[in-house]
């Protein structure tokens, strides 16, 4: 059976990642089963997570009475216990939880997690570092990656694309990206078009593969 958006998810494992995980998916309206095998985590986690356990999560019969087996989504943020991270995977893929995230702390670490059935490798560490170089490097305000090659970049509009129409601009054919929205100074976003005139002092989100994005948002 395939995951929807508004089934409930089972996170195991509340460190940093993991707690912070579980309290963003509650507060989108997620029903959320939050297991960690350190009593004193989960009681400073009562108070903001509704359904939140103390359980050993490489027992399959802990797992079972739980009622993980009836869970489409499951969450595995176990990340310094390498043992207990992929155990408690192998786990979740024997319950049948149909789409398991999975974090690891190293790429080898996530190929692991995938030959035993993540769907889904999440490297927090790595890929927060990748982000943080991009931002620290140059121009941009924001980056984040969303394919292996395409990326979306908040950055300011180069001066030779201000002032004029971006219909005007064939930004696309000279430079191989696309403005996807601006916010000028003290508003909100909005959808540009080809009648969006950038000025000085705005805010854009640019659209493309990686290289053109990060060569655009070095333009001057």
């Amino acid at each position: 059976m395939s995951a929807e958006k508004n089934d409930p998810v089972v996170v195991i494992g509340l460190g940093r990642f993991g707690s912070s995980l579980a309290i963003e998916l509650m507060r989108r309206g997620t029903e959320v089963l939050a297991i960690d095998n350190r009593p004193k985590v989960v009681q400073s986690l009562s108070g903001q997570l509704t359904h939140v356990v103390a359980a050993d999560s490489t027992d399959i019969e802990a797992l079972r009475q739980l009622g993980v087996g009836e869970f489409s989504r499951g969450v595995v943020a176990i990340g310094s216990d390498l043992e207990a991270s992929i155990l408690t995977t192998s786990l979740l893929v024997e319950l049948e939880v149909a789409d398991i995230w999975a974090k690891a702390v190293s790429r080898q670490h996530g190929r692991i997690l995938e030959r035993i059935g993540a769907k889904h490798i999440v490297l927090p560490e790595h890929d927060m570092g990748e982000r943080v170089a991009h931002l620290v490097s140059g121009r941009m305000l924001d980056y984040m990656e969303i394919d292996s090659n395409f990326a979306l970049v908040k950055t300011r509009p180069p001066h030779e694309y201000v002032g004029v129409p971006l219909g005007e601009t064939r930004l696309r054919r000279k430079h191989g990206v696309t403005i996807v929205c601006v916010k000028a100074p003290d508003q909100e976003f909005t959808y540009a078009d080809a009648q969006t005139v950038l000025q000085y002092g705005d805010i854009i989100v640019v659209a493309g593969p990686v290289d053109r994005v990060e060569r655009f948002a070095e333009l001057p």
